[in-house]
């Protein structure tokens, strides 16, 4: 019996061990199963500078993700621009590299101006999903790849009872003090908008109100500034490189000594690229010519406290985004009528490059050269205006620039979240 036992516990033994040796083998396989489907994934590379990569990484999860884009297979390239009902269209651009060369594709995804972020996520994590098919049909994950449809209700005609416009108010404050100083800043607007693809259609007023106090040991020091004004744009589409326009607007501005002024301009425009690649390149030449007629709070450097006005201005934009970064620039120049010596140049210009694999660098810079300061007041302003920035002072230039750079190496892959302890 004693035998008979041992060969009992013996053979459980054997058994045990063979189990286990036979999960570890079947645990193994499965994962080295997994991971060779999961380095069969194409490589992806999402330039988007406002999306949610976290939470577009844990939502696909059958593509590797790169840091890089010189190591993708799939270039995805997000751009975006305002729609006429204040939503935004996104542009997603499938661009194949390596192994996919010469597979590019473009979708698009329209956010509403009252869509949440979440909602804003999960449909750009839609139409990435969807662009992403094409690529994963051709590699082992396409066993695992299942399409479903959504049934909708059949779609029918809806009238537009607002015929396209859009309007929008805005009221906002912000307040701050402590025992030696407050402050309190008011705004409001109301904006009424219509944009078709022929016609253009943006009007606005607002008004603000700042104010504030320094408690000093015999003194106190005050500081307020109001401006208001109304705001309007029409735009009438020629082709699909040629626009024509007017703009108008009146406004008071303590800070610029401005009691009244009224101007109306009427201008064209001339895109070199289609107005339809504009979510990838734009190269715009504007001409406007104005009349503008002011009432002063004060008397100028001109003795005067009012004048009728007559200016041009003639400017050219580029925008470019592409896979190798990005440039915006502006060159305007503008001068009065009455003496061409009151002009105005200026440049503007953010450039965004990636330079090699993992270095970038950031560019972005404005100059102004400035002889056209007609309502600067006569009398010196005082120490607390220059110091609070309450009036307008002479200059004959203004700048700003900034430079940044980033380096980024080691492992090409970003497909890990985790989110503890924040960001």
């Amino acid at each position: 019996m004693t035998n008979m036992k041992r060969f009992v516990g013996s053979l459980l033994s054997l058994g045990i061990v063979c189990l286990i040796f036979v999960s570890r083998s079947y645990s193994q396989d499965e994962r080295g199963s997994t991971e060779a489907l999961r380095s069969s994934a194409p490589r992806v590379y999402i330039d988007c500078d406002r999306c949610d990569i976290d939470f577009i990484r844990t939502e696909i999860t059958f593509v590797n993700y790169v840091r890089d884009r010189k190591e993708a297979q799939i270039h995805i390239f997000i751009t975006t621009q305002r729609t006429g009902s204040g939503g935004t269209e996104y542009t997603v651009t499938f661009i194949g590299q390596r192994d996919y060369a010469g597979m590019n594709d473009t979708l698009k995804f329209v956010s509403e101006p009252t869509d949440t972020e979440d909602q804003i996520r999960r449909g750009i994590v839609r139409v990435l999903k969807m662009g992403l098919v094409r690529y994963v049909a051709k590699t082992n994950l396409a066993d695992q790849i299942s399409i479903s449809f959504k049934r909708q209700a059949k779609p029918t005609s809806m009238e537009d009872r607002w015929d396209n416009w859009i309007f929008n108010i805005e009221l906002d404050n912000f307040l701050r003090g402590e025992k030696a100083n407050k402050s309190i800043w008011l705004h409001g607007s109301l904006s009424a908008n219509r944009i078709t693809p022929d016609l253009k259609i943006r009007f606005s007023m607002y008004a603000s109100y700042n104010e504030r106090k320094f408690e000093l040991e015999d003194s106190t020091i005050s500081s307020l500034s109001r401006k208001q004004g109304l705001w309007g744009l029409v735009v009438k589409s020629i082709d699909d490189h040629f626009s024509v326009g007017i703009s108008g607007f009146v406004y008071s501005s303590t800070y610029d000594n401005i009691k009244l002024a009224f101007s109306l301009a009427p201008a064209i425009e001339y895109n070199l690229f289609p107005y339809s690649e504009s979510t990838r390149r734009e190269l715009r030449f504007l001409y406007r010519v104005g009349y503008m007629s002011s009432r002063y709070n004060e008397e100028t450097i001109f003795d005067k406290t009012s004048e009728i006005l007559f200016d041009e201005v003639l400017s050219v934009t580029l925008e470019v985004k592409q896979t190798w970064g990005s440039v915006s620039a502006t060159l305007e120049g503008s001068h009065y009528f009455h003496d061409f010596s009151k002009n105005r140049l200026q440049l503007s210009s953010n450039l965004s490059l990636h330079l090699f694999k993992g270095l970038s660098l950031r560019l972005s810079g404005r100059i102004f050269m400035i002889h056209d300061q007609l309502s600067l007041p006569k009398r010196e302003a005082t120490p607390e205006e220059v110091l609070l920035r309450r009036t307008q002072l002479a200059t004959q230039y203004k700048y700003s620039g900034s430079v940044g750079l980033s380096y980024t190496f080691g492992s090409i892959y970003k497909n890990v979240v985790n989110p503890r302890f924040g960001d």
